[in-house]
């Protein structure tokens, strides 16, 4: 197999083999295939195949792959081991791993995780789990190579030799003074390139990015994509040296985060694990709440049209163009919200961006109204008459730029209150613009119809 072959392109017979009880093949699946395929594999099935299946691989193997997998995943092979292999595994694991797949474990599989750690394991896990939900000090390596300014190249590449082996990364490395406190980084590449007689002084960056332990994991990770760097130093109040995040770790934390606002954009419950996993009812479990809030909320375009009721009596030909004007304005409003929260996300707006993005999606929104009048008014003056798309126009113009702007405004909003800003977005915002909107078309009708 070549490694550029893809998932979708290799015969499924991992399953098909248990389902038959031949280990022989399923062996035989897992001997040739690389671990992060036999963990997707692994977190397609049900716990009791994924732990029969996971038995079959080799000591070494075994933690490449559970290193792969999901920490729910991983939780659910844990509970499927008998001791020894349990005990093997959590003391092989990396201690941001470990911390990772303990986050959100229920009591009995973190104190069994505990227990069968040595007691310096034990510690180093009790110290990262004491940091706050979400801090990068969750995500963060604390085993590293700090490296003292005085040092020679040559002394520093030989402490590297002795200690990197112990550590995940050694591609960047901190440099620290007497009392352990940050100074800056060296890149083992410049210690590579550079004289053996140089000091680690003359190589180290002063000026590096650096993050507190109890910062956001999600901002650390963003700020390590945009300054372009592997390893990021983490310290704590005092400037001591703490530990690092790595970038894939990173890339784990921006993963996450983005896959939380798709979920809640989309008006549904995060989950945790695969989706081929999940089970129907499960699915429909954490979409259901979101539902059933936006069906509540929508009973407000219902209460809406009931107050017009007289309005639409006198003139029934109106009752024509409510989908597509609620529809029209649900869209622009989504849109809108859709590129505040991600804007939001990756630090182009800020909350002080408040008045400058209301401004900016209100101009947004009359430009898109204009636009698509003049394509109502033209299609409407065919099929109902001069007056009638006049209404359409005007009230297509308004609530554009009524649902760009709230649409914009809202994330940001939200943002000040410390409310996720996705939680606010597409589908609330859509709920909201629908019934507005359909208030703006009524008033429109009522003014320009003279009713």
């Amino acid at each position: 197999m070549t490694q550029s072959q893809l998932p979708d392109e290799l015969p499924v017979r991992l399953q098909t083999a248990l389902d038959r009880h031949d280990l022989s093949e399923a062996q035989h699946w897992l001997d040739e295939h690389p671990p992060h395929l036999i963990a997707d594999e692994l977190a397609r099935m049900g716990s009791v195949d994924a732990v029969v299946a996971f038995r079959l691989l080799h000591k070494d193997r075994a933690i490449m792959v559970f290193e792969e997998l999901d920490p729910v995943d991983q939780q659910a092979v844990l509970m499927g081991l008998r001791d020894s292999s349990f005990h093997e595994l959590v003391e092989a694991m990396e201690p941001d791993d470990r911390v990772r797949m303990l986050h959100e474990a229920p009591a009995k599989v973190v104190q069994r995780v505990l227990a069968g750690l040595s007691p310096g394991k034990r510690r180093q896990t009790a110290a990262l789990l004491g940091y706050p939900e979400d801090a990068v000090g969750r995500y963060m390596n604390p085993e590293t190579v700090p490296l003292h300014q005085q040092l020679t190249v040559a002394e520093a590449l030989e402490r590297v030799r002795a200690r990197g082996g112990r550590t995940k990364t050694v591609y960047t490395l901190p440099v620290v003074d007497s009392g352990r406190r940050l100074t800056g980084i060296v890149e083992l590449r410049d210690l590579v390139l550079s004289a053996p007689e140089r000091t680690v002084a003359e190589l180290v960056d002063t000026e590096a990015p650096q993050a507190q332990a109890t910062d956001p994991a999600e901002e650390a990770a963003r700020l390590m994509r945009e300054t372009n760097v592997l390893d990021l130093p983490v310290v704590d109040s005092e400037n001591r040296l703490v530990g690092l995040l790595s970038i894939d770790d990173a890339v784990e934390v921006i993963e996450a985060a983005d896959t939380e606002d798709v979920a809640r954009q989309s008006g549904s419950t995060p989950w945790a694990g695969h989706y081929m996993a999940a089970t129907v009812w499960q699915l429909a479990r954490y979409r259901v709440v979101w539902l059933l809030l936006l069906l509540l909320a929508a009973t407000l375009t219902v209460t809406v049209t009931q107050f017009f009721e007289t309005t639409l009596e006198e003139v029934t030909q109106l009752a024509m163009f409510i989908p597509l004007l609620i529809g029209t304005g649900g869209n622009a409003g989504a849109q809108a919200a859709t590129a505040a929260v991600r804007a939001l996300a990756v630090g182009e707006v800020r909350g002080s961006d408040l008045l400058a993005v209301i401004w900016r999606e209100c101009r947004v929104g009359l430009i898109l109204g204009l636009l698509l009048a003049a394509l109502g008014l033209a299609v409407g003056s065919l099929f109902v008459g001069t007056d009638i798309a006049l209404v359409v126009g005007i009230a297509l113009v308004v609530i554009c730029a009524w649902a760009a702007t709230v649409g914009g405004t809202m994330p940001l909003l939200a943002k000040r209150l410390r409310i996720d800003p996705a939680v606010v977005s597409a589908p609330m915002v859509t709920t909201l613009v629908d019934a507005t909107g359909l208030v703006i078309y009524f008033l429109t009708a009522r003014i320009v119809l003279g009713l």
